[in-house]
C-alpha cells in the first residue's frame, strides 16, 4: 500500500481472496485449532468466571450418556428380576428409575445452564470484539479508510467474529465433552465386539471430509461475496435513512435503487442456493449410510440377545453404545470441522486487528513552541518542495509545492476541483504524509511532534464536515473535549459562528438532540447545520485555523460575513481560508493560486490582478457573471 507501513488493506497479507474453491486441502482442517490459544485467550481475558463455568459444565455434561446408558442396562435387568419366578425386590427398580430421572434432570440443568453461560459470554465478547474493531479503526490512517478492500475486511471481522470466537470456544469445550462421551461409550462396546467399534468409528469418516470441504467454500464464497453484500448494505442505507431520503423521493430513485439491491440479492442467492442444496444433499446421504450402519449392529446386537449370549439390558447397553460411539465420532469429526471454519472467519477479525498505521507519533517527541512573532498566538507554516500522490493514483495531487507562512498571518488557497488544496490540509494534520520534501510548523518537521498534540493545534472545518447526532450542546463542545461539558464556552463558539440564534430557538436550547434518528430530534438546515460546524472550529482553542469551503451553501454575503467575522475573530491566530468566492479571498493577507497540484501565483488580491494572471482571469470570469 502506498504511504503505509507494516500490513496494510493492499498487501498480500490482508488480501487472501480467492475465486477458487479447488485450493482444499484436508491437511487444513487440522490446522483449526492454530489460533484456537489466541481465541481462548480473548474469551478468557473478557469473562474468565464464565469461560471456566462453560468448560466445567461441558466436562460434566460428557459422562451423562454413558452413565444414562448403564442404569438403563440396569433397570431393565432389575424390571426382568423382579418377574416371576425370580420375584428380586422392586424396591431396586423404584432406586434405579430415582437415579435415572437425576441422571435426565442433572443432563438438562447442566444444558440449561450451558446455554445461560454461553449467552452471556457470548454478549460480551461481541461487545469486546466491537470495542476492539473500533478502537483499532481508530489508529488507522486515513488511507485506510479510502480502500474498498480493507471495507471488505472491515465488514468480514463486525460482522462474523463478533459470535464466532465464543462459538470456536464453546466447539471446542463440545469436542472434549463428545470426547469423554465417545471413550466412555468404546469401553461398554469392546466388551461385546471390538470390531462393532471399529465399523462405527469408519462410517462417518466421509461426511467428515464431504463437510469440512463445504466448509472451505463457504469461507471462500464469503470472502468473494463480501463486496457484493456491502453493495446491497449501501443500497439498503440509500433507502432507509433521511440523509438520501429528500433527493431519492425528488428524482424518484426508489425504484432504481430497490432493484439494484434486488438485482445483487438475486445473484448472491443464487450462488449460495447451489452450495448450499449440494452440502445438505451430501450430508443426507453419508447421514444414511450411518443409519444403516447403525441399523446393522442394532440387528447383530439384536440376535445375540435372542441366541442367549447377552441380557435384555445388555441389548439396550450396547445397542445406545454403538449408536452413541458413531454418534459422538461423527460429532467429534464436525465439531473440527465447524471449528475449522470458523478458524477460517475468527483468522479475518486478527487479520485486520493486525494492520498498523504508518502515520505514527516518533518515540521522541517535540513540544510545539513555535516560532510566533511578538503578539501573534499563531504558528509559522512552511511546505518545502512538497509531492504527494494518493494511494492507487497515477496523477500526483501536489508537486513540488514550496511556500511558507509567517505566524498569525491569513492566507487564501484559490484554484479548480482537484486542484490540491485540501491535500494540502489534509498533509498539514498529517492525515497523510508526503512523497518528498517536508512540512514544518514553528519551525520543525511535523513528524517530529506527538499526532495529538499536533493536531490539537489545527482547527479545521472541512466542506464535507459531519452533522452529528448529538446534542447542540455536544455537537459544539466535541471540538475541545476537555471542555465539551463548559456551557459557558460552548456558547461563546455558538456565539462566534452565529449558531447561538439557531440553538436558542430549538425546543431544548443546547440539550436539544440534532438529528431525526433518535427521539426528540430536531433537523437543522444545510446552513444551519453549517454555523454549528463552525462553532466546533471556534470551540478549538488552535493556533493554526482552517476553514475549508465550509460555508459553500451559504449565499455570497452570508459567507462575507462569517469569512470577515472569522479573520476578525482569529486575529493573531494563522488562518488559512480555501474558497471559490474572490469576495472572500480578498480578506487575506496572500494568496495561494494551486494549478494542477502546483503553486502558480502567490501574493495579496491587489498584487495578483496587477500580475494579470491565472487569478487575475479567474477573478475577472467571476466578477463578470455577478454584472
Amino acid at each position: 500500500m502506498p504511504h503505509g507501513g507494516g500490513e496494510g488493506p493492499g498487501s498480500g497479507r490482508g488480501r487472501g481472496r480467492s475465486n477458487s474453491e479447488d485450493g482444499f486441502n484436508l491437511s487444513m482442517v487440522f490446522q483449526a485449532f492454530s489460533s484456537l490459544p489466541r481465541v481462548l485467550k480473548l474469551v478468557w481475558s473478557t469473562n474468565a468466571f464464565y469461560t471456566l463455568c462453560l468448560g466445567i459444565i461441558t466436562v460434566l455434561r460428557g459422562f451423562a450418556p454413558a452413565a444414562s446408558a448403564w442404569v438403563t442396562k440396569l433397570v431393565i435387568d432389575s424390571v426382568i428380576a423382579a418377574l416371576p419366578p425370580r420375584n428380586a425386590p422392586v424396591s431396586e427398580v423404584m432406586w434405579l428409575v430415582l437415579l435415572q430421572l437425576v441422571i435426565t434432570v442433572g443432563s438438562s440443568l447442566l444444558g440449561t445452564l450451558s446455554n445461560i453461560v454461553q449467552q452471556l459470554l457470548q454478549e460480551l465478547v461481541a461487545n469486546r470484539v466491537r470495542l476492539m474493531v473500533m478502537e483499532k479503526a481508530n489508529t488507522l490512517d486515513l488511507s485506510f479508510f479510502e480502500n474498498p478492500e480493507f471495507y471488505d475486511k472491515l465488514r468480514q471481522a463486525q460482522e462474523q467474529a463478533t459470535f464466532r470466537p465464543v462459538m470456536m470456544v464453546s466447539q471446542t469445550f463440545d469436542l472434549v465433552r463428545t470426547l469423554i462421551t465417545f471413550l466412555s461409550m468404546i469401553f461398554l462396546l469392546v466388551r461385546l465386539e471390538w470390531w462393532i467399534a471399529v465399523v462405527a468409528l469408519v462410517v462417518p469418516i466421509p461426511a467428515f471430509i464431504a463437510d469440512s470441504r463445504y466448509g472451505w467454500m463457504g469461507y471462500q464464497r464469503m470472502r468473494r461475496q463480501s463486496p457484493e453484500r456491502r453493495q446491497m448494505s449501501y443500497y439498503e442505507n440509500v433507502m432507509t435513512t433521511d440523509t438520501f431520503n429528500k433527493e431519492v423521493k425528488l428524482y424518484n430513485l426508489g425504484d432504481f435503487f430497490v432493484e439494484r439491491f434486488r438485482k445483487l440479492a438475486n445473484q448472491v442467492y443464487t450462488e449460495n442456493k447451489l452450495i448450499l442444496i449440494k452440502r445438505y444433499l451430501t450430508s443426507f446421504m453419508w447421514m444414511s449410510l450411518s443409519l444403516g450402519a447403525n441399523a446393522a449392529i442394532y440387528l447383530y446386537v439384536a440376535l445375540q440377545a435372542v441366541g442367549g449370549r447377552i441380557t435384555l439390558g445388555d441389548l439396550t447397553l450396547y445397542s445406545q453404545a454403538a449408536q452413541q460411539v458413531s454418534t459422538s465420532f461423527q460429532g467429534l469429526l464436525t465439531g473440527i470441522s465447524s471449528t475449522y471454519e470458523n478458524n477460517l472467519f475468527v483468522g479475518t477479525l486478527f487479520e485486520f486487528l493486525e494492520y498498523q498505521p504508518a502515520i505514527k507519533s516518533p518515540e521522541k517527541t517535540f513540544p510545539i513552541n513555535g516560532n510566533s512573532e511578538p503578539g501573534s498566538r499563531g504558528l509559522s507554516l512552511e511546505f518545502r518542495n512538497v509531492s504527494f500522490t494518493y494511494p492507487g493514483k497515477a496523477e500526483p495531487a501536489l508537486n513540488k509545492v514550496s511556500f511558507k507562512v509567517d505566524s498569525g498571518e491569513a492566507i487564501a488557497l484559490v484554484g479548480r476541483n482537484g486542484a490540491g488544496k485540501t491535500t494540502i490540509v489534509k498533509l498539514l494534520n498529517r492525515l497523510y504524509d508526503p512523497d518528498e520534501g517536508e512540512i514544518l510548523v514553528g519551525g520543525r518537521n511535523v513528524k517530529d511532534y506527538d499526532l495529538a498534540e499536533l493536531r490539537s493545534q489545527v482547527g479545521v472545518i472541512f466542506q464535507d464536515y459531519v452533522t452529528y447526532f448529538m446534542s447542540a450542546q455536544a455537537n459544539i463542545g466535541i471540538g475541545q473535549l476537555g471542555q465539551i461539558d463548559n456551557t459557558g464556552l460552548v456558547k461563546e463558539a455558538a456565539t462566534k459562528s452565529g449558531a447561538n440564534e439557531v440553538i436558542e430557538k430549538l425546543p431544548k436550547g443546547y440539550d436539544t438532540m440534532l438529528g431525526r434518528w433518535f427521539n426528540e430530534g430536531t433537523q437543522l438546515s444545510g446552513g444551519e447545520w453549517q454555523k454549528i460546524a463552525l462553532a466546533r472550529a471556534f470551540m478549538r482553542d488552535a493556533r493554526i485555523l482552517v476553514l475549508d469551503e465550509p460555508t459553500s451553501s451559504l449565499d455570497a454575503q452570508a459567507e462575507y460575513d462569517v469569512f470577515a467575522k472569522f479573520r476578525e475573530l482569529t486575529a493573531g491566530k494563522t488562518a488559512v481560508f480555501i474558497s471559490h468566492r474572490f469576495s472572500t479571498v480578498r480578506l487575506a493577507d496572500r494568496i495561494f493560486v494551486i494549478e494542477e497540484g502546483e503553486l502558480k501565483e502567490e501574493g495579496s488580491h491587489q498584487e495578483l490582478l496587477a500580475l494579470e494572471g491565472r487569478y487575475a482571469q479567474l477573478f475577472n470570469l467571476q466578477a463578470n457573471a455577478y454584472r
